[in-house]
């Protein structure tokens, strides 16, 4: 069955988010031969649609206003439900993302449609859409059809494939003016709290420290084999609660959800709380002076030693594999 599916594509620091690109795939299956229509929401983001129509989109809407430049719920939803109104979509797909796990909710129950959220998988069989996400923490998986009514999702980052990009595709982009008025909430400033890098989320490499980095300072060996390899620095909640950084990096149940690459863990212990937010990566490793650590009972591969003598081992051995590469 063709189906029409909305895309909502997501800008942030002057880029479309990889996350976009996965939902537009996601999309596709969704449509079966239907079309994929992108939707890029903000004061300035019409120059982003062409990269979504490399990445699959059909066709792409714009809503630009000046009330749009920073996400606000209620300037979303306007702008969302202005363009459900005339594209009279089937199906429509978000990332999992802050954005998509704040507006998605909202924008189910206005349409009184169900949402299945946290889609890690998904493929028709029979004329049906199965989606595919975790319950209970990550330790099993259920699959859900929507048998009446809207297919709205939302996609795990970092599970679906992105479509091969194809920059010779064209595609008719067009805009749509609404007036955003009646908000609740106004974005006077955005304060990063973390430094600029990697999105923690969207990272196909993370190196995550526990408590056994001992301190803040401790954190360094872990920055600096991350910026090697392109990635990101995580931490589990007994780093984040004894101060060594930021609670914007934690992983885990309370924390973020992360399914990278490679997931190396330095001086994390394994709680279960942490395996829940980070056990679903395609290659874990395992750097604990304990041999016992619940750690290694989910990691692919393992090292029992001082994370403070490994990791710059590792990081020198990654030098020079990029020199000679």
């Amino acid at each position: 069955m063709a189906r029409k599916v909305l895309v909502m594509g997501e800008v942030r620091d002057g880029s479309l988010r990889n996350v976009s690109f996965e939902a537009v795939a996601a999309a596709k299956t969704i449509a079966e031969g239907g079309e994929v229509v992108g939707l890029l929401v903000g004061d300035s983001v019409a120059s982003f649609a062409n990269e979504l129509i490399h990445y699959g989109a059909d066709r792409v809407v714009t809503v630009e206003n000046d009330k749009l430049k920073s996400y606000t719920s209620d300037g979303y939803a306007q702008a969302f439900l202005a363009v459900y109104a005339e594209e009279k979509p089937e199906g429509i797909v978000f990332g999992h993302t802050a954005l998509g796990k704040d507006l998605s909710p909202k924008l189910a129950a206005k349409l009184e449609a169900g949402l299945i959220s946290d889609v890690t998988a998904l493929e028709v069989e029979g004329g049906n859409v199965i989606f595919t996400r975790p319950i209970y923490s990550g330790k099993a998986f259920e699959k859900k059809i929507v048998t009446d009514g809207i297919l709205f999702a939302t996609v795990r980052p970092n599970n679906i494939a992105t479509l091969e990009k194809d920059e010779s595709r064209t595609a008719d982009v067009s805009s749509i003016t609404v007036d955003v008025k009646d908000l609740r909430t106004i974005i006077q400033d955005v304060v990063r709290k973390t430094a600029e890098g990697v999105d923690l989320s969207e990272a196909k490499v993370i190196i995550a420290g526990g408590r056994g980095v001992k301190s803040e300072e401790g954190f360094k060996p872990l920055k600096e084999l991350a910026d090697v390899l392109g990635g990101a620095v995580g931490a589990s909640r007994g780093a984040c609660d004894a101060e060594y950084c930021d609670y914007s990096l934690q992983i885990g149940q309370t924390g973020k959800v992360v399914t990278p690459d490679l997931y190396i863990a330095c001086g994390i212990s394994g709680a279960i709380q942490h395996l829940a937010g980070m056990s679903n990566s395609k290659i874990i490793v395992a750097i604990n002076k304990d041999p016992e650590a619940s750690i290694f009972k989910v990691a692919d591969y393992g090292i029992v030693g001082d994370l403070f003598e490994v990791l710059p081992l590792l990081t020198e051995e990654f030098k020079k594999l990029k020199v000679h590469s």
